[in-house]
């Protein structure tokens, strides 16, 4: 029974985050989480353009809100906007931004779209980055795709399975449709195959100080002249005797 609930629950999180993309669609969101809070379940959408979530006086949130309620018989829903730091690591915010040029210019100046977005990319401080736009809306005879690369991306194993973040769309051209494929190495990744050797630092001893040293050395000569002024003292009293 437990696990039936786990799944359950986990499904309709899935439907909600469907539900959320198709209502927010062409708005610049990146991803869609949500939490489970005493008051509520709370929806937290990520963007790179909070004002096109949130709406005119927040009409967007409003709307979606009651949607929610009475699709998925929420009982409060919390949604809340966060913004993305910087958007061009974020491969759906990419997807989304080049889609958006496209249908709105048209595809004529596509490569342009591509090195340029690429360039931004790369600068947002990427270790590699890939672009791929493709299909029968591609300026020419037939059907074809255009990759734009640049710098270091892992193509196979664990890193990039799990770490290498990838996004697509599709943009809708009068001509035909276009796919975009994104994918982004991030700047914060470690590499498991990456060796780094740590110096051993070693502890200097610090210095005797000048004064510490005259003062030693005068210490010294005084136990010295004592212990001569004692044995002078006993050899006379040995001569006494």
């Amino acid at each position: 029974m437990i696990e039936r609930k786990f799944v359950s629950q986990k499904i309709k999180e899935h439907l909600v985050q469907e539900f959320v993309a198709k209502e927010l669609t062409r708005s610049g969101h990146s991803k869609i989480e949500i939490r489970r809070t005493p008051l509520g379940e709370k929806i937290i959408i990520y963007t790179s353009r909070p004002g096109l979530i949130v709406g005119k006086k927040g009409e967007n949130i409003k709307r979606l809100t009651a949607n929610l309620k009475n699709k998925f018989d929420m009982e409060n829903p919390q949604i809340e906007v966060a913004e993305i730091e910087n958007p061009f690591l974020d491969p759906n915010s990419v997807v989304d931004r080049i889609v958006y040029t496209l249908e709105r210019y048209g595809s004529n100046r596509f490569k342009f779209i591509g090195y340029n977005t690429l360039k931004s990319i790369m600068s947002a401080g990427a270790i590699g980055a890939e672009i791929v736009i493709g299909g029968v809306g591609v300026p020419g005879s037939r059907a074809k795709s255009w990759r734009f690369s640049k710098g270091y991306l892992k193509k196979s194993g664990d890193v990039s399975e799990t770490q290498v973040l990838r996004a697509n769309a599709v943009a809708n051209l009068k001509r035909g449709s276009i796919g975009v494929k994104v994918t982004i190495l991030p700047p914060d990744i470690k590499f498991p195959d990456k060796v780094t050797i740590k110096k051993a630092e070693v502890e200097e001893e610090e210095p005797v100080k000048e004064e510490e040293e005259v003062e030693n050395s005068v210490k010294n000569e005084k136990v010295a002249e004592k212990k001569e002024e004692i044995k002078e003292k006993e050899d006379g009293d040995n001569k006494e005797k």
